[in-house]
């Protein structure tokens, strides 16, 4: 038979499992890990230059083909913060060297994600010779001047 004590002992024990399994990938940042979670698995492909931005988003997936020889980019870019997040984005595109091709042609495109949405991001290589992209995100600059 338990004692009175032995109880709590496995009552506490029992909490301490359940709140420890949860399945949250962990967010980490220049931290090696054995295994990738989904949010480095892409991120490589992810631009931020906003050290705060950059722990609130990550892509969650990737798609591409090849359409009319051009390279077509269907990304998952995910947000991490529970309030709306009002952002632009624009593709830097690469060829088979890593050298830019058409840099800073790509114009700024508005993106809004709500708290902890997922939304598609798409985007179409200028050229031919384009093998692979990054997306660079920002948050909207404020206006210079107000009225």
């Amino acid at each position: 038979m338990l004692k009175p004590n032995s109880y709590l002992i496995i009552s506490i024990t029992f909490a301490l499992l359940i709140v420890s399994c949860k399945n949250v990938p962990p967010i980490t940042s220049g931290i090696g890990t054995g295994t990738l979670s989904s949010s480095q698995k892409y991120s490589q492909h992810l631009k931020v230059d906003n050290k705060k931005l950059s722990t609130q988003l990550y892509i969650s997936d990737v798609k591409n083909r090849t359409r009319n020889e051009l390279l077509e980019v269907n990304l998952q870019l995910s947000s991490r913060y529970e309030k709306s997040l009002q952002l632009q984005y624009h593709f830097n595109w690469f060829d088979k060297d890593g050298f830019a091709v058409e840099a800073r042609k790509s114009p700024w495109q508005p993106l809004e994600l709500h708290g902890m949405q997922t939304t598609s991001v798409k985007g179409l290589a200028p050229t031919q010779e384009v093998t692979s992209f990054s997306i660079y995100v920002r948050e909207v600059p404020e206006k210079a001047f107000k009225f």
